[in-house]
């Protein structure tokens, strides 16, 4: 039986971010990971679908400019576009990032970890055996989620994608079909389309994309897709998926009667916290849900206070920025620091062209909450800065405004390459900056970011 300070179950970023934060602060930590060291984010998340958004994005930002656009004569060559891509997440080898825990002196441990009492968790090892670990201050749940299959008649898992098969792709599909058309939806709907699928569609059971985001994000989005050639479903839901042969076509019935055929399904309706197997039931939690938390990612219901969950787990927000945050944030409070709660200011990018990027609360989420909501827009393409980066550049900007203490508590941007627009808000919003303070703050000229001149102009000030 091993003593130590802190376990973290989990090495993905928010398992990382804890076990670096406490070990950085002098305590002995054991990192338990069964699968790869970086999680879904790194070999399958974040990295590999940008790796595959971003040729299209670069083409797509030459073709509207005149001069460059004329210098385009050859096809997107997804085979290169691939072979990027596994460099990027190591060709799914996580031997290169082992080093920087060893060097901080956190004690790795393959295996599943299982919570056996309060403090200790039993690994089994891979000669079959189990070695026990004890924590001397605290457990951190780190494990994150999996995808989701929605019970649709006919649909089994294994027989279409989910993200992991899709960022992992080796040969590109003549049809696709993804269903669910949010952030991985449709991030990985246009991907595909730009890398060369023939045809790809998209069904959202609600009545637009990105349904958490404002309104306008989800409708031009949309009709950035079918510019595109993207055949978009919003509002009907599939009910079912048929296959005739093992390696043959599929077929999917809509509820409006519709059938789409496709040679590969993508399915993007949700994430499910991967708790199940984690012996929470011997501390009197339940398996298989996320893990309920405190403000400072402590999971509610277990006495004395050791047990944390941080990251996609605890289901606060599936993100993987947010999840390092809370990482860090629970290594602080483990380590004795005095901290704030964490915050609910959640910043977010969805990588489609337009991107949509937004913080806080939406207009709706805002007047749900009677807040005495003010809101101003602006188009993307109405600043000089937006003429330089080329011709057509559309999308619109929007500021939540709590009128009575004359603050941010949302904003959305919509167009080409917006995600660096995005901190500044998350900083005003955060902050509570007045938007007097804002106006002091000047945009460099010709930029993108004159559109806060703009929505502070249209606000009076």
């Amino acid at each position: 039986m091993d003593e130590i300070d802190v376990i973290v179950i989990g090495a993905g970023p928010a398992g990382e971010s804890a076990a670096a934060r406490c070990a950085d602060g002098g305590l002995s930590v054991a990192l338990v990971e069964q699968r790869l060291v970086g999680g879904e984010c790194l070999y399958y998340g974040c990295i590999p679908s940008k790796a595959l958004i971003r040729p299209g994005d670069v083409l797509a930002a030459a073709r509207r400019v005149p001069g460059a656009a004329q210098a385009l004569t050859g096809r997107l060559d997804a085979r290169e576009a691939f072979a990027r891509r596994d460099e990027l997440v190591g060709e799914w080898d996580d031997a290169a990032q082992l080093p920087a825990f060893e060097e901080k002196g956190v004690l790795f441990v393959r295996g599943p970890g299982r919570i056996a009492d309060d403090r200790v968790v039993d690994v089994s090892t891979s000669d079959g055996g189990t070695r026990r670990l004890t924590a001397r201050r605290a457990v951190v749940l780190a494990t994150g989620t999996s995808p989701a299959i929605p019970p649709i008649d006919g649909l089994r898992r294994g027989q279409v994608w989910d993200n992991q098969d899709a960022t992992a792709v080796k040969e590109l599909p003549e049809r696709l079909l993804v269903i669910g058309g949010g952030f991985i939806g449709a991030e990985m709907t246009q991907a595909f389309r730009r890398l060369g699928c023939t045809q790809v569609t998209v069904v959202e059971e609600a009545e637009r994309l990105l349904v958490a985001e404002e309104p306008f994000a989800g409708e031009q989005v949309r009709e950035a897709f079918e510019a595109e050639g993207v055949d978009v479903v919003t509002g009907v839901r599939v009910t079912a998926v048929e296959q005739r042969d093992t390696d043959g076509p599929l077929t999917a019935t809509l509820g409006d009667g519709r059938r789409v055929t496709a040679d590969e399904i993508l399915v993007a309706v949700g994430r499910r916290a991967e708790t199940e197997g984690l012996g929470l039931e011997a501390i009197g939690l339940t398996p298989g849900g996320f893990v309920e938390v405190d403000g400072w990612m402590r999971a509610t219901g277990v006495p004395g206070g050791w047990l944390y969950a941080v990251g996609d787990c605890n289901g606060r927000a599936l993100l993987t920025h947010m999840g390092k945050y809370q990482g860090r944030l629970a290594a602080d409070v483990i380590m004795g620091k005095d901290v704030p709660e964490s915050t609910t200011v959640v910043p977010r990018v969805t990588f489609t062209d337009p991107q949509v990027c937004a913080v806080g609360l939406t207009e709706r989420q805002a007047r749900e909450r009677g807040l005495p909501v003010r809101t101003v827009t602006t188009g993307t393409g109405d600043v000089d800065g937006a003429h330089v980066l080329g011709v057509g550049i559309t999308g619109t900007c929007k500021l939540v405004v709590d009128d009575d203490r004359k603050v941010l508590v949302g904003a959305t941007f919509v167009g080409p390459g917006m995600q660096e627009l995005l901190h500044s808000a998350t900083i005003a919003i955060v902050g509570e900056l007045p938007l007097a303070t804002l106006w002091q703050a000047v945009p460099p000229f010709p930029t993108v970011s004159e559109v806060w001149l703009r929505l502070l102009e249209a606000y009076g000030l």
